[in-house]
């Protein structure tokens, strides 16, 4: 039996108690002129493939971690820096705890804590975390709201026409690659206006209301799941780019305001589509 609101409640102050605790230790860590990266991906291609980590990502994770075992011990987690652990519970909490170091390590406020929960493997509640502007962006069955020091407001997508009244947003074009290019250029074009370098704060926009669209490749679970419910629960639509429900393994997501929108742009995405890579 799903949560019942009660429950969703509890469980809505615990992930903002997991979202502060990754502030505390990422945020003293932000612009720090000292703080050392290691990249994660292939040193052949940087300009591509360059993935840093660093302590502020781990440490972030370590102290959600701790507290997902001293609270919730039968529950199960899935994070970016240090595996899986129960991954077959009801309850899994999928982390990512910095979203967008390439915007930490260039001293931009753009990054995120991601922090999502799936139950019986369907995302049911996540928060978008930005701590060095003071923001949270929670959703769950309870509502979308964003959470400040001066209280909440309900997050609400803003109804478009269609891509040529849009603002979209991905993170890096360059990141696409094949058929891809030509299915993200055709969207491109086609909309009003694009934004990049945002990483999961554009999602955020999107569930607020003042960006309409935004898609990605490559994403993994934990690029993705704490997204989604802040995004359905605030009128929004999250796909794949073959407009089916997003996978537990991620991959290409488009996260629209309208319907009117969204089917425009699947209209070029879904010419690239190819399944998730579980790996």
């Amino acid at each position: 039996m799903p949560p019942s609101p009660a429950e969703l409640a509890t469980l809505e102050a615990f992930a903002l108690t997991l979202a502060q605790a990754a502030a505390d230790v990422a945020l003293p860590l932000f612009r720090a002129r000292d703080l050392a990266e290691i990249n994660k991906g292939n040193a052949s291609r940087a300009d591509v493939d360059f993935d840093p980590v660093t302590e502020a990502d781990k440490g972030a994770e370590r102290a959600i971690r701790a507290l997902i075992e001293a609270h919730y011990p039968d529950h199960g987690i899935i994070g970016e820096e240090y595996g899986t652990l129960r991954p077959d519970a009801d309850f899994v909490w999928v982390l990512d705890p910095v979203d967008g170091t390439r915007a930490f390590i260039s001293g931009l406020p753009l990054w995120t804590t991601l922090i999502g929960l799936r139950f019986k493997g369907r995302p049911i509640l996540g928060l978008i975390s930005q701590p060095y502007l003071k923001e949270v962006f929670l959703g769950s069955p309870l509502g979308s709201r964003l959470v400040t020091a001066e209280g909440s407001t309900p997050l609400k997508v803003r109804d478009c026409a269609g891509l040529s009244t849009a603002v979209i947003a991905t993170t890096d074009p360059h990141l696409y690659s094949g058929d891809e290019v030509q299915a993200f250029n055709h969207t491109r074009l086609a909309a009003k206006l694009i934004r990049y370098g945002c990483d999961a704060y554009a999602f955020a926009m999107v569930a607020q209301g003042t960006m309409d669209a935004a898609l990605e490749t490559g994403l993994k679970a934990w690029d993705i799941d704490a997204i989604i419910p802040v995004i359905e629960n605030a009128g929004g639509i999250v796909t794949d780019w073959a407009g089916e429900p997003v996978g537990t393994y991620g991959g290409q997501v488009i996260a629209a305001g309208s319907p009117a929108v969204l089917t425009e742009a699947l209209a070029h995405l879904s010419l690239a589509a190819k399944p998730a890579d579980p790996h």
